[in-house]
């Protein structure tokens, strides 16, 4: 059992060079396979698609298993925006008591509180804390093979 902490953050704006991949534009069943059809190719660049705000948007690697249930694991890559107001539900980047943390915000009774995704962990309550919000985490790039870092 980890909490969930940062690892590291990379400020997205600093690093902004279109890299285009291939984007097939059909859409793929995760049922029945459906007959090979034909298909366009075309670049996507990464950035355009997954990032509104270049200037106020980082990323952030995750250690922990805190937020498994949200489908945020151990090592995940996440993409954070500072220029989004957060709201109930959105999962945060916050500093609490000065450690970086990954939580989902939530209200009770009209009391903040950060709640984590793993039972082993209870939630967190916001109020006499010192917490600072760093953003609302947009995206999760998740490897699906294993990767030493």
């Amino acid at each position: 059992m980890v909490e969930t902490t940062a690892l590291s953050v990379h400020n997205i704006a600093d690093k902004t060079i279109k890299t285009f991949i291939t984007h097939i534009e059909i859409i793929v069943r995760a049922g029945f396979p459906s007959p090979a059809g034909d298909y366009i190719e075309n670049k996507l660049d990464l950035t355009d698609h997954l990032i509104s705000h270049p200037a106020a948007t980082y990323y952030i690697r995750v250690s922990g298993d805190s937020m498994m249930d949200y489908g945020i694991f151990d090592h995940d890559l996440l993409i954070v925006d500072r220029s989004l107001e957060p709201h109930q539900g959105d999962i945060v980047i916050v500093a609490l008591d000065g450690e970086l943390t990954c939580k989902l915000l939530a209200f009770k009774n009209n009391t903040p509180y950060l709640k984590s995704g793993n039972p082993d962990y209870p939630p967190i309550e916001m109020k006499d804390k010192e917490i600072y919000i760093w953003g609302v985490v947009i995206h999760n790039i998740h490897s699906f093979r294993k990767r030493h870092l």
